[in-house]
């Protein structure tokens, strides 16, 4: 596993939601580095990715949970994001977002809305949200690190940028106001 920069030279086999990703980034005048890998389908499998993406950082990087929920309904979706390292308790969430009864969102509706697929939750995702029917809910913990870590909409990739770009270029440029709260 080797740390790059940007996006890769060859994109023969790579998912087009994929390099709408980099296309994003590149666009934005991102500076980013990143780790192509098998595929990370759990938290442990992140942690030597995790590794990877901390070279050269003083306080290291990790990816972090990314949530994709709904209200009882499916009529309200949310997409947080967490530090992995942290419990995550619905009802904590839900008192501050006043949504109550939250559960995981349906395979079915993060392709709909997100074009992703378990595994690749990803903040990117809100990129294909054009209709805005996800909430984007941020722990403010993730904000805390100097650098954010993600996937492109793919778990076999991983990203590293930074907090401050996430913040005030990527998401803006995404359309999405984040809410940030405290689990």
């Amino acid at each position: 596993m080797q740390l790059v920069d940007g996006r890769p030279e060859n994109t023969e086999g790579r998912l087009d939601k994929e390099i709408r990703v980099y296309d994003l980034l590149d666009s934005l005048g991102i500076i980013y580095k990143r780790v192509d890998h098998e595929a990370a389908m759990t938290m442990e499998a992140c942690e030597e990715i995790d590794r990877t993406l901390s070279e050269g950082v003083e306080k290291g990087v990790a990816i972090c949970k990314n949530l994709f929920l709904c209200n009882r309904q499916a009529t309200d979706f949310y997409l947080l994001l967490i530090p992995g390292d942290k419990p995550f308790k619905t009802k904590y969430l839900s008192a501050q977002i006043g949504s109550s009864r939250l559960s995981f969102a349906k395979a079915e509706h993060m392709e709909q809305y997100l074009d992703i697929t378990p595994g690749s939750v990803s903040v990117m995702g809100l990129m294909n949200d054009k209709e805005k029917k996800v909430r984007l809910l941020i722990d403010e913990d993730v904000l805390q690190d100097e650098y954010f870590a993600c996937h492109p909409c793919i778990n076999t990739s991983s990203l590293r940028f930074r907090t401050s770009d996430l913040m005030e270029k990527v998401i803006p440029a995404m359309g999405h106001e984040p809410t940030i709260v405290n689990l």
